[in-house]
């Protein structure tokens, strides 16, 4: 049964209302007849219930028609947009009308004005107001005056600290901070302390009041300004060691005195604005000195766009020409600000605060990234320190995660919202929108958790680039490493992004469960249709359990082979050592030869004549390996020194002995030719020969082979055909 009472209902009781009324001699009947005794205090009270502004609203509420049957309500939305659309035409022509004739009678409010503040100071003379106004000036300059001086030996003691470290720096500026808000804390208390002692006339003390709001709003945005771009060098420090946006000295002046100019012009504008309402201006007149007022911003805006200093250029004849893009979007960011001026004055305000928090909101965020990186810098360190990456990310994404939701809140504010009304009702916009708040703080703690597996995996990798001594068990524990952490960190990456979408379409009201049932089904087809792919996967996926090969080792399968550069999902790149590179599925790797595993043995032949003194050629043998272990450059890579195994074999023209020693992998090719070399050497010195097939021609008795025989005839013959 509905709670909804029915109209006749209602109906009943407004007439029964107006007839007690009219009896109790308050309708328009009985007041022209005679008086009639007072109500009873019954009528009274329901008179005073009835007079409630959230009696009336229930009541209003109550008599509103019931909502259409379905099949109307289904031809109705067309009917309501246009009816709507025409509303908000006719509001904002009605806006428009009446600022434009609020212009004319500016004059006259701004003389009335003058009249009330005239009035509001006959009472008192010019002096006491000079003296009232000096007064105030007097007091908040002087307790920061004394302020100053009680503190300036420690304010040089903390300037005097060297800043050599990241929690140096972020201790600098937080001294920075704290010191210049105290001064604006004690201007402050001294200025309101003006306002206990004196006697201000009340409209008089209001327009001060304001206008010392809006010089605290000033001071406080210069102090910020100051701490976050450090236009100018603060005792003996460089200006970008205490920056916290990083940018140039020269960007760093330029948006300083822009932000200043901005927030003044804004906080004395606000100020004027809200005395002139003090003093009578009607509120189309407070608009229209408001937007006059905003034009001033407009142009302060629209001069930075354009004169903002761009980073330096590496060609000189490339800054007389500016890019195309980059004028192009200068006209269009104009274009753009000129537009939330023109949805300002139209009061669109629900627009104009959308565009404008989302333009801020962006480049909020992309600061953000950037100075929280740069402030965790070291000062006297390389750029790529990892010691503080973590905590870069803490406060990148801390502040984001902040300004997201303050974004969201200052929007639902600007736009009338009341989160309490919109979680208590269950219709379809506010499901959405619970949805959609819920997925959004979904995919910031999503990403927070990928930033921090990413930061600490590629510290990890980073760390892992010094490495240890080559061959050590450190050294093959990290290559290890080195092969599985980027395979974990992408599937960190695809669990986290899976998990985030399915828990943010389930917040938007989305069933996941036809979804999860529906990937399974199509990932079983996939797999029936790529088989192959499948196999390659699972190859890859045993031969890293098997820990068959790491990045960086070599290895050899079938006619592929070279050093292992990636390890994909279903293939390993393989890099030859003249260059080509080999993109090999892990279905066909097959059997795979490791080269580059723990150790290696270097078996070598020489020949050596017949005649050869063996037992010397071992010795000789033997010292080469002793000089080439002592030598620094080879001595790391050999586990077992050069020696002489014995005779392999008797050749048809040499003695055949066979030498072994044990290298680190793939440093037995270097050691090898510096063997030979020494070898060589050591042989020529001991008389030993190297041998090497020879050809010998011999005859029997006198008898001559007749190609030779006839040579010899020739040369014979030659002097005496000279002579």
């Amino acid at each position: 049964m509905s709670a909804r009472p029915p109209r006749t209902l209602l109906a009943a009781l407004w007439g029964l209302t107006v007839l007690i009324l009219v009896q109790a001699g308050l309708g328009p009947a009985r007041a022209q007849a005679d008086p009639a005794p007072p109500a009873p205090p019954q009528v009274q009270e329901l008179l005073r219930l009835l007079e409630d502004p959230t009696t009336r609203a229930w009541i209003d509420r109550q008599a509103r028609p019931p909502p259409p049957p379905a099949a109307e309500a289904a031809q109705q939305p067309q009917d309501m947009n246009s009816e709507l659309m025409a509303r908000r035409v006719e509001a904002l022509r009605t806006h428009l009308a009446s600022l434009a004739a609020a212009v004319p009678r500016l004059p006259h409010e701004a003389r009335q004005a003058a009249d009330l503040l005239s009035q509001e100071l006959q009472s008192r003379s010019a002096v006491d107001v000079v003296l009232l106004v000096l007064g105030f000036l007097i007091l908040g300059a002087g307790a920061e005056w004394i302020f100053r001086r009680i503190t300036a030996s420690a304010g040089e003691r903390i300037v005097s600290q060297p800043v050599r470290t990241a929690n140096d720096r972020l201790r600098m500026i937080g001294w920075r901070l704290g010191f210049g808000l105290a001064h604006v804390a004690i201007f402050g208390l001294g200025s309101i302390g003006a306002f206990l002692v004196f006697d201000w006339p009340p409209l008089l003390r209001r327009i001060v009041l304001a206008y010392l709001v809006a010089a605290l709003l000033l001071r406080i945005a210069l102090l910020i300004s100051r701490v976050l771009l450090s236009p100018r060098a603060i005792g003996p420090y460089d200006p970008e060691v205490l920056r916290v946006v990083p940018m140039t000295d020269e960007a760093a002046r330029f948006w300083h005195r822009r932000i200043v100019l901005f927030v003044g012009w804004f906080a004395f504008g606000w100020a004027t604005v809200e005395s002139v309402s003090t003093l009578g201006f009607s509120p189309d007149g407070r608009r229209v000195v408001a937007y006059a007022l905003g034009i001033g911003l407009l142009v302060l805006a629209v001069e930075a766009v354009w004169r903002w200093p761009s980073p330096p250029v590496v060609v000189p004849e490339a800054s007389r020409h500016p890019a195309r893009h980059h004028t192009i979007g200068t006209w269009l960011l104009s274009l753009y600000l000129v537009l939330l001026w023109g949805l300002w004055v139209a009061g669109l305000m629900g627009l104009f605060w959308l565009l404008a928090v989302a333009a801020l909101l962006t480049q909020a965020i992309k600061i953000t990234r950037d100075a929280a990186r740069h402030l965790l810098r070291s000062p006297e360190g390389p750029e790529t320190v990892h010691s503080h990456e973590l905590w870069a990310v803490y406060l990148d994404r801390g502040i984001r995660v902040l300004l997201i939701v303050g974004a969201a809140l200052f929007l639902t504010w600007a736009w009338g919202i009341d989160p309490g009304e919109m979680t208590s009702r269950d219709t379809v916009v506010t499901r959405l929108i619970r949805g959609a708040l819920s997925s959004i703080v979904i995919l910031l703690v999503a990403d927070l958790l990928w930033q921090v597996v990413k930061t600490q995996i590629d510290r990890k990798l980073a760390r892992l680039q010094n490495g240890a001594a080559p061959g050590s068990e450190e050294a093959l524990r990290q290559a290890r490493v080195r092969t599985l952490l980027p395979m974990l960190r992408m599937a960190a990456f695809i669990v986290l992004a899976t998990v985030a979408v399915l828990m943010a379409l389930s917040a938007l009201g989305v069933e996941i469960g036809p979804l999860v049932a529906g990937a399974g089904i199509f990932g079983v087809a996939v797999g029936f249709g790529s088989q192959t792919l499948v196999k390659d996967i699972i190859s890859g996926i045993f031969y890293l359990l098997d820990d068959a090969f790491r990045v960086g080792e070599y290895i050899q399968s079938g006619s592929y082979k070279g050093t292992v550069e990636k390890l994909g999902f279903r293939s390993v790149k393989l890099r030859h050592h003249r260059g080509p590179i080999f993109t090999v599925p892990y279905g066909q790797l097959g059997a795979v030869e490791n080269m580059s595993r723990d150790w290696v043995i270097d078996k070598m032949t020489i020949s050596v004549t017949y005649d050869t003194d063996l037992d010397k050629a071992k010795k000789i043998i033997k010292q080469v390996g002793k000089e080439l272990a002592a030598d620094p450059e080879c001595a790391p890579n050999i586990i077992e020194p050069l020696k002489m195994q014995g005779v392999e074999q008797f050749g048809d023209f040499a003695i055949q002995l066979r030498m072994k020693m044990m290298t680190r992998p793939g440093e037995q090719f270097v050691i090898r030719r510096k063997a030979f070399g020494m070898l060589k050497k050591a042989f020529d010195e001991n008389g030993i020969e190297f041998a090497f097939p020879t050809v010998q021609v011999a005859g029997r008795g006198d008898v001559e082979p007749a190609a030779a025989r006839q040579m010899l005839t020739l040369v014979k013959g030659k002097p005496e055909e000279g002579g």
